[in-house]
């Protein structure tokens, strides 16, 4: 056997394969060297009956004959969260820095008898991370609230990666008790959920962050009566993309606006263990154009960042560090060094290629000239896609984890958004979690991973090599019609709007996303084709998880979504047999199925929005019927 043939996520930076294998008896001893690491012990125990079949006990201390795997803290390993494992004819050694090192030794572990069972080569491996903090951001308010189960399953899974973070992405989805209007139809996370997931993280080395938008993507809260008062702009306002929008942005000059924020972090903070806070920041659409605008003319930038600061003094009086998304202040590189010592700028981008690189470099080098800290946070690229977008997930990981190890990051948090109704499953964003995760513990033994057999392996445990490929593949569908660096993929958007052409339907595309993408007959006709190929072997699958059946039929829909919208946009073309009848009928059903799997890994809060999204093309096809 060569490293090559054995499958690790992440790889570690050094492993060597010492010749051999090392049969696991059937009694023997888990031997910790204190009290401390009984967790990471139960850890060990667990996945040696699951994989190995073998119930050993576990005991403190070194003096036993019958040691099979025996588990030692050593704080003179140079670097925190390290870790060496050996695997030789006397048994099984896992040395850790500290006791995140030693639960990220038996995740290492655990992969190996994931793949050989009892009998295991013997090996060497010493590993540690590039960056501290290694985050998956997931957004839980726009529309998927998921339920606990679904959570503690994902971070599990996560965690046995080496993803040491964990944010919630929260707008209206905290029961916060004095705003009971903002979120009634949104099935939000109670505070006695938070605590019993904040330490369902602790014991597994993730930190949940805190996390509450504090300034734009307020959209929730604006448009009942008793906030409207504290939007920028309460008439609306026409954003960038096109058309009118309701209010999103509070108004900075506002005190109220302030008293609300506060009001907030005193109730949701207190459910966190973690030393940081998230107070959001991005995309104030309005900012500066409504209520603030004359302060903007007069002070520009600086209205923001007073702002910001006082979001600061907030947390700060929590005894927490302020986290805040950084898109607004780099425009005014002037201020960026009147950030306070303490606060994290998290820098953020979801595309891959060349004119991305340079923005990321350009941010990254302002951000850390000033001597603040940087976290670099890429995208899973599931959003507006419905299946995904494979190379541009893994060139937008990877040209971050270049640029944050360049510029000193302490934190790499992969996001994961649910942008116009969340249609995506949760399988869909796999691809750039694990991606990543790699990544950010070890980009140079990582950054050319080979995907396929990782997702095999450690996603899907499909040992048929069935569900890897496939998910790869289907994410890739967006290049053949293109364009290949947008927010989003072609089929996805066009199936949220309503043009009745072609043409109209490629010209709100283009507004939409800049690029004209290729919606000529071939092209069309050539993804259902390769949809259809991709797709074809799902039932061949041999996943070794609970949820297998549900994650055939979460493929499946994407893949049917994809296929509904290029034979729409034939349609309009007058190719093909489909009628705006046939079409209406089948979304429908396709809505139906939508719904059906929604409800197996998420509460039924904000369903009912996402589904309503279907209701424009539904309308489109009655219309033209």
């Amino acid at each position: 056997m060569t490293e090559k043939e054995l499958f690790l996520l992440p790889i570690p930076r050094e492993i060597t394969l010492t010749g051999g294998g090392y049969t696991l008896p059937q009694q023997a001893l888990i031997a910790i060297s204190e009290p401390l690491l009984l967790f990471e012990g139960l850890k060990a125990q667990s996945i040696l009956k699951h994989y190995a079949k073998l119930d050993w006990p576990i005991a403190v201390g070194k003096t036993y004959d019958s040691i099979g795997l025996g588990l030692w803290l050593d704080t003179g390993l140079p670097h925190p969260q390290s870790y060496k494992l050996s695997i030789s004819a006397q048994g099984i050694e896992i040395i850790g820095k500290d006791p995140a090192g030693m639960f990220y030794g038996i995740c290492t572990l655990q992969q190996l008898l994931q793949q050989y069972g009892s009998s295991i080569p013997m090996l060497t491996i010493h590993d540690w991370p590039d960056f501290p903090s290694r985050g998956v951001m997931l957004d839980v308010s726009r529309d998927k609230v998921p339920t606990m189960d679904t959570l503690q399953n994902l971070i599990e899974r996560l965690a046995s990666w080496k993803i040491n973070q964990i944010q919630l992405y929260m707008e209206h989805t905290f029961a916060y008790r004095n705003h009971p209007e903002v979120w009634a139809e949104a099935s939000p996370f109670t505070g006695e959920e938070i605590l019993i997931l904040d330490a369902f993280c602790r014991e597994r080395h993730v930190e949940l962050v805190p996390n509450q938008n504090s300034l734009g993507h307020m959209e929730r809260w604006l448009k009942h009566p008793r906030y409207l008062p504290l939007a920028e702009s309460p008439n609306g306002f026409e954003p960038p993309w096109g058309g009118h929008s309701p209010p999103t942005t509070l108004n900075p000059l506002d005190p109220g606006s302030i008293q609300l924020i506060a009001g907030l972090y005193n109730e949701l903070i207190p459910h966190f263990t973690s030393p940081q806070f998230n107070v959001g920041g991005d995309e104030p659409w309005e900012l500066g154009k409504g209520k603030s605008k004359p302060e903007f003319e007069k002070r520009g930038g600086r209205v923001y960042l007073e702002y910001l600061l006082k979001l600061y003094d907030l947390v700060r009086n929590h005894g927490r560090q302020t986290q805040f998304w950084a898109d607004i202040i780099v425009h005014y590189p002037d201020l960026v060094p009147e950030l306070p010592n303490d606060i994290i700028a998290l820098t953020w981008g979801y595309e891959g290629g060349e004119a991305a690189l340079k923005e990321w470099e350009r941010q990254c080098n302002m951000i850390a000239e000033a001597g603040i800290s940087l976290y670099i946070c890429p995208g899973t690229s599931s959003w507006n896609s419905l299946a995904g977008r494979t190379d541009n997930a893994i060139d937008n990981c990877r040209i971050t984890a270049e640029i944050g190890r360049k510029y000193g990051a302490i934190g790499y948090l992969i996001t994961d958004w649910g942008d116009n109704g969340h249609w995506q499953p949760l399988p869909i964003s796999y691809t750039g979690f694990a991606y990543g995760a790699a990544v950010s513990w070890g980009y140079e033994a990582n950054k050319d991973l080979d995907m396929i057999p990782v997702l095999n392996h450690f996603a899907f445990e499909d040992s048929a090599g069935v569900m890897g490929k496939l998910a790869y593949e289907l994410g890739n569908i967006y290049k053949i019609i293109g364009p290949e660096h947008t927010n989003g993929q072609v089929l996805a958007t066009t199936l949220q709007i309503s043009p009745q052409n072609i043409q109209q339907a490629m010209d709100a595309y283009q507004k939409w996303g800049g690029i004209a993408p290729d919606a000529r007959p071939e092209t069309l006709q050539k993804a259902l084709a390769e949809i259809d190929s991709i797709i074809h072997p799902i039932n061949q699958a041999t996943m070794q998880r609970n949820d297998h059946e549900l994650i055939k039929q979460e493929f499946q829909q994407a893949a049917n979504l994809l296929k509904h919208a290029a034979r729409r946009l034939l349609m309009f073309q007058e190719v093909g047999d489909d009628t705006p009848a046939t079409l209406q009928d089948e979304l429908k059903s396709l809505v139906a199925q939508q719904q059906a799997n929604w409800m197996e890994r998420n509460r039924v809060g904000g369903l009912a929005d996402s589904l309503k999204k279907f209701d424009l093309i539904l309308k489109e096809y009655e219309e033209m019927a």
